[in-house]
């Protein structure tokens, strides 16, 4: 178990170092712009055009070290060491954990890694055999986890609906 936590855990890092150049890259984009249009002023209209590049510099420049932040929170979590579970143990962060979801649709299992960043992102296996979901102490579901047993049951709402999720593995 614990070197497929270990395997999601360098995926999520892969995401994350995407993030983290993608926003560079369009924080680098913008600014040039921004310079550009800066230099070339011929009216009011440039003016605004510029300012509003030196703007969005700025979004992508917060979206980069929000993603370099989350990235040193996985990195020490990581480095302190991936917690064991037993399947009589209580969820914390670091669990992998097997969930029934059901609604009025219909019913379907998923499996969630908790880990303390990257809520919402999806990790495909090794070899892409299936995927988690990452889960975080913050998000609903993670905080409705966050202590639960194997044969917890717990009610969530999810994009209007309401949906029983029932613990049944853990790991």
């Amino acid at each position: 178990m614990m070197d497929i936590k270990r395997f999601f855990v360098e995926e999520l890092k892969g995401v994350y170092r995407q993030r983290i150049a993608g926003a560079a890259r369009a924080e680098a984009s913008a600014a040039d712009e921004a310079d550009h249009l800066r230099g070339e002023s011929t009216g009011r209209g440039d003016t605004k055009t510029a300012a509003m590049e030196g703007r969005m510099a700025s979004g992508h420049r917060r979206r980069r070290k929000q993603a370099l932040a989350e990235m040193a929170r996985l990195l020490d979590f990581a480095e302190k060491g991936i917690a064991r579970f037993a399947p009589t143990s209580r969820i914390d962060v670091g669990a992998l954990v097997d969930v029934r979801i059901e609604d009025e649709a219909g019913e379907e299992e998923r499996t969630l890694f908790f880990l303390p960043v990257g809520a919402g992102v999806e990790l495909k296996g090794p070899g892409g055999d299936g995927f988690v979901v990452v889960v975080t102490p913050r998000s609903p579901v993670g905080k409705s986890l966050m202590g639960s047993r194997v044969g917890d049951a717990f009610e969530i709402g999810v994009d209007g609906r309401d949906r029983e999720w029932t613990v049944f593995d853990l790991g």
